[in-house]
């Protein structure tokens, strides 16, 4: 189903209220083209280290050609989550996953994910992952590619958790897969994550 069959995105409006496993308060909700200067400063806030494992660069300064592209959510070939602290001064951006569709009309895809240091190991990357695989289905889009470098052991923790399996590493990138229902599967059985328990409520009666 093409992007111009769906005229009506509900879940593109929804914004999700809940806490980290700290209980800091945050808030979930699609991406859009107005957030491409929260995208640049939530780069430039991240440590080189974790730069350079997202984005395979520490530059703190991504080029225009990168960021727009981060930003150029449809909501269907390009599928994207932010999170903002709620609970923190000035509200920061925090956090944010995207789904890029490889063809029009494919169901496959690209995954990644990037979480503030000071907010990494609290809950944030499961939560903002339940929320895009929720909507991914929604799309049609069920199958993503996960890149990482190998010495990423964060997110190759949080892939296999959601059932992702390894096919491929080359020149110290590995690549897994991950079926989105399966993933969404695994994150619905997390008892012990009511952050994404919320994303679960706020999401999947639309």
């Amino acid at each position: 189903m093409a992007m111009a069959d769906r005229p009506d995105r509900p879940l593109d409006s929804i914004v999700v209220h809940s806490r980290l496993n700290d209980g800091t308060a945050v808030s979930l909700r699609a991406i859009t083209p107005a957030d491409e200067e929260r995208i640049r400063e939530g780069i430039a806030k991240l440590s080189d280290e974790s730069r350079y494992l997202r984005f395979f660069s520490p530059s703190a300064t991504m080029p225009d050609e990168v960021v727009q592209r981060l930003a150029d959510v449809d909501g269907y070939n390009h599928i994207g989550w932010g999170a903002v602290c709620t609970g923190c001064d000035d509200a920061p951006a925090i956090g944010a996953v995207h789904a890029v569709r490889y063809r029009e009309g494919g169901c496959a895809g690209e995954y990644s994910i990037a979480v503030l240091d000071e907010f990494q190991g609290r809950g944030l990357a499961r939560m903002m992952t339940a929320a895009l695989l929720i909507q991914c289905l929604a799309e049609d889009l069920t199958v993503l590619d996960v890149h990482m470098l190998s010495q990423n052991e964060a997110a190759r923790r949080l892939v296999k958790s959601l059932g992702a399996t390894w096919k491929a590493e080359s020149a110290g990138v590995v690549e897994y897969e991950l079926d989105v229902a399966g993933g969404i599967a695994s994150l619905r059985a997390d008892l012990d994550a009511p952050g994404v328990e919320d994303v679960f409520q706020a999401l999947m009666a639309i």
